[in-house]
């Protein structure tokens, strides 16, 4: 029996693959993944795309959104699939903190929204609501699985330290 290989990716980051014991694993919160697969050649991968649109307040992509999609497409052409055959199922762009800007809705819409400009057909969704969510991707066979948790998932802020004040009363 073979053992089962796992590639658990992060935000900014995407696997590709074509053995059937493989599995792309990533947990969502308001980022999305989007899982394409050739059937014919046995061949998939998933991104984790962490902001598709601009921070500024528009709506427009941003070249991170573009070019997570673009570098998966490309890795799983060099793998033998072809972009006319390639299907999706897209995950995540939940509203994980209530009252701020739904950056998982825009997520969601670039997702959606590319997959549908680039004619490649979108077989299943799971976008938007209010839960994390687990993925599990066989590249291989298309193959999906969700559990969808109540873990948060939130970006990590990283604080500089403290300036020394060196008798520096700061107010």
């Amino acid at each position: 029996m073979t053992s089962q290989q796992r590639i658990y990716i992060t935000q900014g980051e995407h696997a590709v693959g074509s053995t059937d014991h493989l599995v792309i694993v990533t947990l969502l919160g308001s980022c999305v993944s989007c899982c394409l697969w050739d059937s014919k050649v046995g061949v998939g991968g998933m991104n984790h795309i962490l902001l598709a649109n601009g921070t500024d307040g528009s709506t427009a992509p941003t070249l991170s959104g573009i070019n997570a999609m673009e570098i998966l497409i490309n890795d799983l052409i060099k793998l033998g699939a072809q972009r006319d055959r390639l299907k999706a199922k897209v995950f995540g762009g939940a509203r994980m903190i209530s009252g701020l800007s739904d950056i998982g809705a825009e997520n969601a819409e670039f997702a959606v929204s590319y997959l549908s400009q680039e004619r490649i057909p979108l077989v299943t969704q799971s976008l938007g609501g209010t839960q994390a969510r687990n993925l599990r991707f066989w590249p291989a066979s298309g193959r999906v699985m969700q559990k969808l948790t109540n873990t948060r998932v939130n970006d990590v802020e990283v604080k500089p330290p403290h300036p020394p004040t060196h008798g520096l009363e700061l107010f």
